[in-house]
């Protein structure tokens, strides 16, 4: 790890820097290095069931909400995820372990879903979209989103012969493994309507 030094003390002080030169928050320092990734809760996908692979979507269950976003950068992130997980108890839906939480497109507002089981009949504030999902795990780091993205679009588009329905990301990495992981993303190439 990089350090600078900080003066107008009495004396020097050295600060832990991240790759871009930037100062490191000291809650996101480990007291020790770590021998491996951190034990966090985010999910592991294996790649032989996800990577390049079309997922049949006819009996999955979503809800949904959107949070704001600056460039398409998404704001308030925490909070939409606690409302979809209230929108879920309301429902009286289950959220299972490891579910997919899916972020869509758009430069102001991204619309965000979030799995969920046991649906109750009738239940309010859910989405099936039904048809089937192309899907790709894929190292993006920062930056890079938008051409693994795209990749996969143009991908889908040559395999089902037409634009996806929708596309969305799934950030499998929190901000403590997403080095050690290589910024493990799903992308989610949708198709409503089979055709």
């Amino acid at each position: 790890m990089l350090f600078g030094i900080l003066w107008g003390m009495t004396e020097p002080r050295r600060i832990p820097l991240d790759e871009k030169g930037m100062p490191v928050r000291k809650e996101d320092v480990p007291d020790e290095e770590p021998s491996g990734p951190p034990d966090c809760a985010c999910p592991r996908l294996d790649a032989d069931e996800w990577d390049a692979v079309e997922n049949d979507w006819s009996d999955i269950t979503f809800v949904k909400t959107s949070t704001s976003a600056v460039l398409g950068v998404p704001v308030g992130f925490d909070s939409a995820r606690e409302e979809l997980r209230k929108k879920a108890a309301r429902a009286g839906a289950t959220v299972p372990e490891d579910a997919m939480l899916l972020i869509g497109s758009g430069k102001f507002r991204r619309p965000i879903l979030l799995e969920v089981e046991d649906v109750p009949h009738g239940a309010r504030d859910i989405e099936q979209p039904g048809g089937i999902a192309y899907t790709r795990l894929v190292p993006a780091p920062w930056g890079e989103l938008p051409k693994v993205v795209e990749r996969t679009r143009k991908e889908a588009q040559e395999k089902y012969g037409r634009e996806p329905d929708d596309l969305w990301v799934w950030y499998l990495t929190c901000r403590l493994c997403s080095k050690e992981r290589d910024f493990e993303t799903l992308i989610v190439a949708h198709y409503g309507e089979t055709r």
